[in-house]
């Protein structure tokens, strides 16, 4: 955060403070935190994270399985929405995508010969 920390030094400081807030005992335990930490940092692709936040749950007690479980929770979570994302609004996507293809070769004047 180097960059941040120069260009805006207020802004560096209260992310810093909302961390401080965050990853510390409170309802949940940091291991529990950074567990979710590294779950999330798989989901968005932030290797620089993953491993900050697998370093801070081994620190904090975790082991390799439960990492490796928290991971494979959010396996299932990115699997499960590729399939979930098609019902959005109690109706199929596809069948919404292919209503609408049919509609256009429908009304498609290039393809019917006049």
């Amino acid at each position: 955060m180097s960059f941040l920390n120069e260009m805006l030094p207020e802004t560096a400081e209260a992310f810093g403070k909302m961390r401080d807030s965050i990853f510390k005992d409170a309802f949940l335990d940091l291991k529990t935190k950074e567990l979710i930490a590294v779950a999330s940092s798989v989901l968005m692709r932030c290797q620089f994270c993953v491993d900050t936040h697998s370093q801070r749950a081994i620190n904090a007690g975790a082991t390799k399985e439960e990492i490796a479980e928290a991971i494979s929770v959010v396996m299932f979570i990115a699997a499960g929405s590729q399939i979930g994302w098609t019902n959005i609004y109690e109706e199929n996507i596809y069948n919404k995508i292919f209503e609408k293809d049919s509609k256009e070769e429908e009304d498609c004047n290039c393809c019917s010969g006049d």
